[in-house]
Formats: structure tokens, sequence, C-alpha cells
């Protein structure tokens, strides 16, 4: 007996959304449609594609340089966030000392000390990584210190048992243990890395060639060209459902064979 596509949950996941989707996409352009909506206020769907159309050569440029400085900075969010995590779990006396540092800059806002990180580096593209992976380091400090602790604590007596050195405890144990949390906190970091790189080019202001997608977006704002501002947008909400899409791809990739997390 074949089950209706509907009622299969890798369909209902895709089908469900796309349809909700369309039709908040067709209120909309009726609303703007039938109220005459100005589109300098609200810019119909329609308006945004055109937008998109006849703009998307230099969008397309501005989130190439984003995309730049999102990779990078997520790529050193992940390399200290990963070692951080490391050194705190083998070190109480280390997290103790540097773990409220890491709750410090999550709860610092970015656009407070952009400013300063941006007359301290001369060069543009790493004063703008340094401030996206400030906002997208804790995630996988705190998830990875999380992942490494919650250990099964019969295991952990096991392989105390048989004379495990910290160091195969680490790797055969702990770390396997972590990588459901791990991935959690890259869903997040991607994200957040994202969100960090277009703060930082906001307070920034970086023109020209070098220009990303909030100088795209502050450019239109000036000029008064909203649809051109909501393609900017939507690039960038595009950009974020990506990267979500792709750590959670990568998740499956590595735990779909033996977690329980990923075994459906």
């Amino acid at each position: 007996m074949t089950t209706p596509i509907l009622k299969r949950p890798g369909a209902m996941k895709i089908a469900a959304p796309t349809a909700f989707g369309i039709l908040l996409l067709l209120a909309w352009q009726i609303v703007c449609t039938v109220g005459k909506v100005p589109v300098y206020l609200v810019p119909a769907p329609s308006d945004i594609i055109t937008a998109l159309w006849n703009d998307g050569p230099g969008l397309l440029r501005a989130l190439g340089v984003t995309l730049k400085i999102t990779f990078l900075a997520f790529f050193v969010a992940v390399v200290l966030g990963v070692v951080s995590a490391f050194l705190f779990v083998q070190s109480k006396v280390i997290e103790a000392s540097l773990f409220p540092y890491a709750i410090l800059l999550q709860v610092t806002p970015v656009v407070a000390i952009a400013p300063l990180i941006i007359i301290w580096f001369k060069n543009p593209t790493v004063a703008l990584v340094i401030c996206a992976t400030l906002v997208a380091l804790f995630p996988i400090i705190s998830n990875t210190v999380l992942g490494l602790r919650s250990v099964n604590p019969g295991l952990l007596n096991l392989f105390r048992l048989n004379g495990a050195t910290r160091w195969q405890t680490l790797v055969r144990l702990r770390i396997p243990s972590a990588l459901p949390y791990f991935f959690g906190g890259l869903r997040i970091s991607s994200g957040l890395a994202l969100i960090g790189a277009v703060v930082a080019e906001f307070v920034a202001g970086t023109g020209g060639t070098g220009a990303g997608l909030a100088y795209e977006i502050l450019q239109a704002g000036f000029q008064i060209n909203i649809p051109r501002l909501f393609a900017a947008l939507v690039l960038i909400s595009l950009t974020g459902i990506a990267l979500f899409l792709l750590m959670a791809w990568l998740a499956k990739l590595s735990l779909s064979h033996w977690h329980e997390s990923e075994l459906a």
C-alpha cells in the first residue's frame, strides 16, 4: 500500500511552507494592488521581483562580498569555538577564568564595539571579519562544551575502568557524544555570522567595488528605491536559509548512520 505524497514527512516539510509562502505572497500582492499602496512604502512582490531582475548583477556582486566576510568569520568562529570548548572541558580552571568573558562577548552589542575595531584594524576585511566572528563565536563554544559534558556516565565509568587516557576518552567518547550539539551550534552560528557581517558593513559603511549588501541597502534607502532595498533583504534572507539548510545537511550526513537524532 503506497503512502500519499503529502503524508510523507519529507514531502510535508517542503509542501507545507511552500504553500503557505505562495498564499502569503498572493495576499501581499492583492493588498498592494487593490489598496494602491505606494511603492515607496511597501512594494508589491512583483515590484521586488522586477528589482531583482533589473539590479541582479549588482546585488549578486554585493552578496558575494558579504558571503566572503560571512564564511571567513564562520570559519574563524568554528576554530576558536572548538579549541576553547576543548580547553574548557579539560581544565576547570581555564573554564572558570575564560568562560565569563565568552559570555561578555555574547551580550556586548557588536554595533558598540565595531567602530573601535574598524579604527584599530586598518584593513576593512579584517575588521569586518572580527566583528562578525564576535557575533558567531558564543553558540559554538556553549553548544560544544555542553556536548562534551553530556556523556553517558556509565560509558565514562567504563572508559575509566579500562584505563583509558584523557585523550582516548576525548576522542572516542566525548567528541562523538558532542557532535549533535556541535552541529546545533553550527546552525545557529552560520546565521549569526551572516547577521554579524551585515551589521559590521552597516557600521563600516564601506562602498565602491568592495561594497556588501548592507551598503546596497543603505544606498537604496537614501535613493528611496524601496523595491531594490527589499530585493537586497530577500537575498539576505535566502542566504540565511541556505546556510541553515547546508548545516542541517552536514549534520544529517555525519549523524544519520548512527545517532538517534537523525536516524528517522
